[in-house]
């Protein structure tokens, strides 16, 4: 089929997508991670790592990339790994975990509205109010009363981890209502709170975690700063939590792995300090006390072997071999262009999908995915 399209602007209705091939596998959202470690189902490290030959098996980083890892796990501190777009920053983190089998990567993406309080944990208390006058509304039907009665009462209780019910609360900060029933329909103040990426990373724990928090020069200019006490104590307060622990000393509360884990006295404390690593793209300087508490990396452009294996990984030998002329395109732009390798991958499998298109075809095909990223729009 000399036509690659599925889309040609004809303006008539056809069914050419049922012919659309299979995605890139850096954006196969479907595909299950092969060979992995158990435990470390990562759908999102398999787009990143490869998934016909893993890219941490073909991994070739620099000896300062291996150096700054292995002095942030020694020192417990973070990692700070600055560099252009798309020179593998994000990958690093994911690669780490791969070889020294920790797991998941906890990922905390950063946007300008981002807070402290969205890594470490988030309490429902509107959510819990709700159900709380859900449950009163049906107990209040079953016998007749007024549906509407106690709703004041229950929304000052559910803010602190208590509902009065028809009498006291227990020691759980669960509603008794009417006796053992209505504290079975109440789950309690901890179904109400979830960890955050960095509130489940500080979790104790027999292995370190991997945390990712991904372009934190995006952040505002508080969070930098913010970060401090929690990366130099490795631990925090749930005051929620702190508030009930006389009575409920141990809570169980959603992890960001969708797990319940308990919490002891409304705190959690670290055991390992996690790996984490912080990524920048050099858009903004951060604080000095930022600085000294982190161990800094910055990440070089990929040179022709980490290109390699990359490319391997992802399209395997022949991806390889079809597109030396790009590579060697990718390799030798102009000092100081910025490029990102995601940006060869692209052409690398759109082009291998034109074998029989014009040679002109495929180098506009080229040209349109390898634009430079520092160009002026």
């Amino acid at each position: 089929m000399n036509d690659w399209r599925i889309y040609r602007g004809v303006g008539q209705p056809h069914d050419g997508v049922r012919r659309l091939p299979e995605p890139p596998p850096w954006r196969d959202f479907t595909r299950a991670q092969d060979g992995a470690p158990t435990g470390s189902q990562d759908p999102s490290g398999a787009r990143r790592l490869g998934v016909r030959r893993r890219r941490a098996e073909n991994y070739a980083p620099r000896p300062a990339e291996v150096d700054a890892v292995n002095a942030a796990l020694y020192l417990r501190r973070p990692l700070l790994v600055t560099g252009n777009p798309g020179t593998g920053k994000s990958t690093l983190a994911y690669a780490v975990a791969h070889e020294l089998q920790l797991g998941r990567v906890l990922r905390w993406p950063i946007v300008s509205r981002t807070s402290l309080q969205d890594g470490l944990y988030r309490y429902d208390a509107i959510g819990r109010l709700q159900d709380v006058q859900l449950e009163r509304a049906r107990g209040a039907g079953g016998n007749g009363s007024d549906p509407g009665a106690g709703n004041g009462a229950a929304a000052g209780s559910a803010a602190d981890g208590r509902a009065d019910g028809d009498g006291r609360a227990d020691g759980d900060g669960r509603a008794d209502g009417d006796g053992a029933d209505g504290a079975d329909r109440d789950p309690g103040i901890g179904a109400y709170i979830r960890l955050g990426p960095l509130g489940t990373a500080l979790l104790p724990s027999e292995l370190p975690r991997v945390l990712l928090i991904d372009e934190l020069d995006k952040s505002d200019l508080d969070l930098p700063n913010d970060l401090l006490n929690t990366l130099e104590e490795g631990e925090f307060a749930i005051p929620e939590l702190e508030r009930v622990a006389d009575r409920q000393p141990v809570v169980e509360v959603l992890s960001h792995d969708s797990g319940r884990v308990a919490v002891h006295g409304g705190r959690i404390a670290c055991t390992n300090f996690p790996l984490i690593v912080l990524t920048s793209n050099g858009e903004r300087d951060f604080p000095a006390p930022l600085l000294r508490r982190c161990v800094q990396l910055e990440l070089e452009p990929p040179g022709e072997e980490q290109l390699t294996a990359m490319v391997e990984a992802h399209l395997g030998e022949e991806g390889v071999a079809a597109g030396q002329d790009l590579i060697g395109r990718f390799l030798d732009r102009e000092p100081g262009e910025v490029m990102a390798a995601d940006q060869l991958l692209n052409a690398l499998f759109l082009t291998q999908h034109t074998p029989h298109a014009e040679r002109l075809t495929r180098e506009r095909i080229a040209d349109l995915l390898m634009q430079r990223l520092d160009r002026s729009r």
